[in-house]
């Protein structure tokens, strides 16, 4: 996904932390029972100021012992970002039902509510 923010309401960092509450980043190529390149986890920094806050921050995990393993996240150049197909667009919203929705989407964005209160639209 393509996260646009603005950095005098929340930070670089803050997303991050966002980012890394709600996945696994200990897997390589692999979220959940998905598994292949497109299910790693990785950081498109837009420059090099994100790129090292990025470095620090996963450094700083790794040392806390945050996981049980140690981050596999990659930090990637960002080459070219790809828009979705539209049925992509909204999915959660128009498919509230669907079972990969109700069981790995949401449970996400509730975990995030739970850590970050008042820092998510309602």
């Amino acid at each position: 996904i393509e996260i646009l923010f603005d950095p005098e309401r929340i930070s670089y960092r803050d997303l991050l932390e966002f980012f890394f509450q709600i996945h696994d980043p200990t897997t390589k190529n692999r979220q959940g029972n998905d598994v292949g390149t497109q299910y790693r986890s990785a950081i498109f920094p837009l420059d090099d100021v994100q790129r090292a806050v990025a470095q620090d921050y996963i450094a700083q995990l790794d040392a806390s012992g945050t996981f049980a393993s140690r981050i596999a996240t990659t930090i990637e150049p960002l080459e070219t970002f790809f828009v979705a197909e539209s049925y992509h667009h909204n999915y959660a919203e128009l498919n509230p039902g669907q079972g990969y929705i109700q069981f790995v989407s949401m449970p996400k964005v509730g975990k995030l509510e739970s850590y970050f209160p008042g820092k998510l639209k309602a």
